[in-house]
C-alpha cells in the first residue's frame, strides 16, 4: 500500500510538472494545483519526484513479488502522462487498469488469488469514475479542461459511464453469486452507491474528483461503510456467513 502510494504521488507529480501551463488557464486548478498555483517551484518538484522514485527502488528489497505490477503501473502512467492522455477512450482505460493493477498487486502481496469476476468488476467501476470525470469536465470547464476533451461529447461520456455502471453491477453481482454468496445482501448496498453517484453528478454538479464527492457526501460514505461492515461481519469466520 505504501510503495502504490508513492508511486501514484510521483504520478501526480510529474503530470502537474507536465500541465502546469494548461493548469494556470484552469479555473479551479489554477487553486487547487501547487506549481500551476505558484506554491511549489519546478525545481522543487523535480527534486519531489527525485526522491519518490529512489523510495520506490526500495521495492527491490522490501516488496519483490510486487516490483513487477509497481514498475507496470509506473510506466503506464508516464506513458499516460506524455501521451496517453491525449489519445480519446484510450486516456480513460489508462486510468482504469490502474486501478485494476492496485488490486492485483495487493492479492499478491498478500498471497490471495483475485476473482476474474473481481478483475472486470475493478475495471467497470473504473471506467465509469473515469468516464464521468471526463463528462463533469465537459460539462462544466469545456474544452480548456484539457486537450483531449476536444474530440468526446457530453452525450457520449454519459453512454460510457451508463455501460460502464451497468457492468460493474452486473459483474459484481456475478462474482458474488459465484464465489462469495453470503454477499449477495450488499447488491443492493452497491447499487445505491452507484445511483447516489450518479445524483452527486447530475443534480449536485460534481464528479470532476470522486475523492471529493467521497469526502462530501455522506449518504455515499455512509453506504460505503455500511457495505464494508457487512462484508467484514459476513466474511469474518465467527460472523453471519
Amino acid at each position: 500500500m505504501i510503495f502504490f502510494c508513492v508511486a501514484a504521488s510521483a504520478v501526480y507529480v510529474l503530470n502537474d510538472i507536465i500541465d502546469m501551463r494548461d493548469d494556470k488557464r484552469h479555473p479551479d486548478k489554477v487553486v487547487t494545483r501547487p506549481l500551476a498555483a505558484g506554491a511549489v517551484t519546478v525545481f522543487h518538484a523535480l527534486v519531489l519526484l527525485f526522491l519518490l522514485y529512489g523510495t520506490l527502488a526500495l521495492a527491490w528489497v522490501l516488496a519483490p513479488d510486487i516490483v513487477f505490477v509497481l514498475a507496470l503501473y509506473v510506466v503506464l502512467n508516464v506513458a499516460y502522462a506524455l501521451v496517453l492522455k491525449h489519445q480519446p477512450v484510450i486516456d480513460i482505460f489508462t486510468i482504469a487498469i490502474g486501478f485494476v493493477l492496485r488490486v492485483y498487486a495487493g492479492a499478491m502481496a498478500i498471497g490471495v488469488q483475485v476473482s476474474q469476476w473481481m478483475f472486470v468488476t475493478t475495471l467497470c467501476l473504473a471506467l465509469y469514475l473515469a468516464a464521468t470525470k471526463r463528462r463533469q469536465e465537459l460539462s462544466q470547464v469545456g474544452v480548456a479542461g484539457r486537450a483531449v476533451l476536444q474530440r468526446y461529447t457530453v452525450a457520449l461520456t454519459e453512454r460510457f459511464a451508463e455501460m460502464s455502471s451497468t457492468g460493474a453491477i452486473l459483474f459484481y453481482s456475478l462474482y458474488v453469486m459465484s464465489s462469495k454468496p453470503q454477499l449477495v445482501v450488499t447488491i443492493p448496498i452497491v447499487l445505491f452507491g452507484l445511483y447516489r453517484y450518479a445524483y452527486a453528478v447530475e443534480a449536485l454538479g460534481k464528479g470532476q474528483s470522486p475523492t471529493d464527492v467521497l469526502w462530501t457526501d455522506r449518504q455515499l460514505a455512509l453506504g460505503i461503510v455500511v457495505w464494508v461492515v457487512t462484508c467484514v461481519w459476513l466474511l469474518w469466520p465467527s460472523g453471519g456467513g
